[in-house]
């Protein structure tokens, strides 16, 4: 049974269609849930009966990808922000005990994922999802981690050491590549997770954090490092461009240093630099593979 956050939630075009047609499935307004949690979470009350089947039940939404932490309303990324206070409010309501898993023993409060082979996915051990993430059919995890609340889309490949961290949203068609780690923000429940969106490929040991877009099709090479404060500098027009808070679509990044004067002396400090852009007009993977050549961009 589906479950809405309250009215229609349009989706950007090419970015995290909904799963299933409305038409056919039963509406499940949640609003009680949602005030409950928010009350919860505001009084303190996180012990009551009540509390708890709301909390169960929002983490359960999460878990089966009927509820987003984060969705797209057709103009810019808008956070559900009772969805991360559920997630909070868990950690609160649960003990921690044992979890075995063949020969693998873990000591922590949220249970593990399951039910891979019927969902679709393909998950190698010892790759680790926690209970309160979603990973949509088609989607591949080599060793890795996702933490609670991610997101993780169909064709999307979460390479060899990858972490995605809680609340992460990761699109349609993404590459996280060898080592990379996609940051998880649980707090301040208002602050927008890392998104990553739809077609993008992530080299190797790049690190993205602090509520980061990575939007459509954008290419990150290897050790390219994001933040709120780490300037994304366009380099390709005869004046550059700076961005902070997001990588522009079918941009093509390396990581960069820019000189700053401090009292001790002049010191380089670091930026990413796009370098050029990918064909959106092309099969993506013919893009990614000129883009790749024709700068020179290391990814693996």
């Amino acid at each position: 049974m589906r479950r809405s956050s309250g009215g229609s939630r349009p989706s950007r075009p090419g970015t995290f269609p909904d799963i299933g047609s409305p038409d056919e499935e039963e509406h499940v307004d949640t609003e009680d849930l949602q005030e409950t949690i928010d009350a919860a979470f505001e009084d303190g009350s996180w012990d009551k009966r009540k509390v708890r089947k709301a909390v169960g039940e929002a983490l359960d939404g999460l878990d089966a990808g009927e509820l987003r932490v984060a969705e797209h309303d057709g103009r810019d990324w808008v956070v559900n922000e009772w969805l991360k206070r559920a997630i909070l409010l868990s950690f609160r309501q649960r003990e921690m005990e044992t979890i075995e898993v063949g020969p693998f023993e873990y000591h922590d409060k949220v249970p593990l994922k399951g039910g891979f082979e019927k969902a679709g996915v393909r998950v190698v051990p010892p790759a680790v999802v926690r209970h309160g993430a979603h990973v949509e059919r088609g989607a591949v995890l080599m060793p890795s981690y996702t933490n609670i609340g991610a997101y993780v889309s169909g064709g999307t490949m979460v390479d060899t050491w990858a972490t995605v961290g809680s609340c992460a949203q990761i699109g349609r068609n993404v590459h996280l590549a060898g080592g990379v780690g996609i940051g998880g923000v649980l707090e301040p429940p208002s602050a927008r997770p890392i998104i990553v969106e739809d077609e993008a490929f992530i080299g190797s040991r790049c690190v993205v954090t602090e509520g980061v877009i990575v939007e459509q099709g954008a290419v990150l090479g290897t050790g390219v490092n994001l933040s709120a404060s780490i300037p994304v500098i366009d380099v390709t027009a005869s004046e550059p461009i700076t961005y902070r808070g997001r990588v522009p679509a079918w941009s093509v990044v390396i990581p960069g240093t820019r000189l700053r004067e401090f009292t001790a002396g002049t010191y380089g400090v670091p930026c990413a630099l796009i370098i050029g852009h990918r064909d959106e007009a092309t099969d993506t993977k013919v893009s990614l593979n000129d883009a790749l050549r024709e700068h020179d961009v290391p990814i693996q």
